[in-house]
């Protein structure tokens, strides 16, 4: 059995580009907070469509994981309208970027 280390970023990982990657990162934390504050509320998908400023069927695609559906900045906006405040962390990549001439 091989086993490799993980980049960090399981989308990475599976074979995504840096850059789709990291916004498939991104965009996976944001779901996973607002899905935690969904069940710690135990709200209905109709209470936390009102709360978030969605649809029920954008709940529901939440609910059900559907990534490719929301941006970041609708993710950071649903967060937002609950009360969540969203802060941005910045940090060196392990790698360093290529630097290409304009």
């Amino acid at each position: 059995m091989n086993i490799e280390r993980s980049s960090g970023n399981v989308f990475r990982d599976i074979g995504f580009g840096p850059k789709e990657a990291q916004s498939l990162r991104l965009r996976a934390q944001l779901m996973v907070e607002l899905r935690r504050m969904i069940q710690a509320r135990k709200l209905t998908q109709n209470s936390a469509a009102k709360l978030f400023g969605v649809t029920q069927p954008r709940i529901s695609d939440l609910a059900r994981g559907k990534i490719n559906l929301f941006s970041i900045e609708s993710l950071v906006d649903m967060l937002t309208r609950a009360g969540i405040q969203v802060q941005l962390r910045f940090a060196p990549s392990r790698r360093p970027a290529r630097h290409q001439a304009a």
